[in-house]
């Protein structure tokens, strides 16, 4: 897919982004995410050089897969070259249920290699998470003229005061989505999971990655691929509350490992 092939003229209606960019709360996202996110039309050619960039890799990785197997491939690099670019953070501050699609993507081809499946599916999955890349690319260029039209606020780069607390509202939000969920009202669910990665998870990443990177990479795949993903298919409250529990107990290991970090620096100084 070609950047032509997905023009502004058809992602505004099919999206409806121009509403969803004068709605959604995007005023401030916690954790460094780069001023080039309140320049976004100064920075699209380089947006669209590493999509271009990441599909390559993933295709190489895919390659690898077809001629040399899974071991050889290293499927777990699409996640690493994900978090390289800057397009990430162009996306998550602007349209955060595509930046779940991404994630979804990038471990819809992880897992078909990792469980060795046959090539056209593992192309299959590859298909669909360029389409949303591109998708995506374009989503960030509609951001860019409202934008640049002074219609969307600044993002303002915040940290979380008090990681520990930040936490247990992690978990309460948690509690949130299983409710909704069983009052059936998926939609909104889906999005207290994106907000609650978005504004307060994302604020702890840098000071959990000190302490347990694989932790922080699990709880990512947990926010953006294995409970949005339950909600969509449907799954019963039952299942849809165990994976909150498994992440509640990651969140525990979190919490701890904060409250340790928290004590380690109060005994220095």
């Amino acid at each position: 897919m070609t950047l032509t092939t997905l023009t502004l003229g058809r992602l505004l209606p099919a999206l409806g982004l121009a509403a969803l960019f004068l709605t959604s709360p995007r005023i401030a996202a916690d954790g460094a995410i780069g001023e080039h996110v309140n320049d976004l039309k100064g920075h699209l050619d380089e947006y669209s050089q590493e999509v271009v960039w990441l599909n390559e890799q993933v295709d190489g990785i895919v390659d690898t897969y077809e001629k040399d197997g899974a071991k050889a491939a290293r499927p777990e690099a699409v996640v690493d070259h994900w978090e390289a670019v800057k397009f990430h953070s162009a996306i998550e501050t602007n349209y955060i249920p595509l930046y779940a699609s991404i994630w979804q993507g990038l471990f819809g081809v992880r897992t078909a290699i990792e469980n060795e499946q046959p090539i056209a599916t593992v192309r299959a999955e590859q298909k669909k998470l360029e389409e949303t890349l591109w998708q995506s690319l374009g989503a960030v260029k509609v951001a860019a003229q409202y934008q640049e039209r002074g219609l969307l606020p600044a993002v303002e780069n915040t940290q979380a005061t008090t990681p520990v607390e930040t936490m247990d509202v992690i978990k309460r939000e948690l509690n949130r989505v299983v409710a909704k969920y069983a009052e059936k009202l998926s939609d909104e669910a889906i999005t207290i999971v994106q907000e609650t990665y978005l504004n307060l998870f994302e604020g702890v990443e840098g000071a959990l990655i000190e302490q347990d990177a694989d932790l922080v990479e699990d709880l990512e795949i947990d926010f953006n691929v294995t409970l949005p993903k339950a909600i969509q298919d449907g799954k019963s409250v039952d299942e849809v509350r165990k994976v909150v529990e498994t992440m509640e107990t990651k969140l525990n290991r979190a919490r701890a490992l904060l409250v340790e970090a928290e004590k380690s620096r109060s005994d220095v100084f």
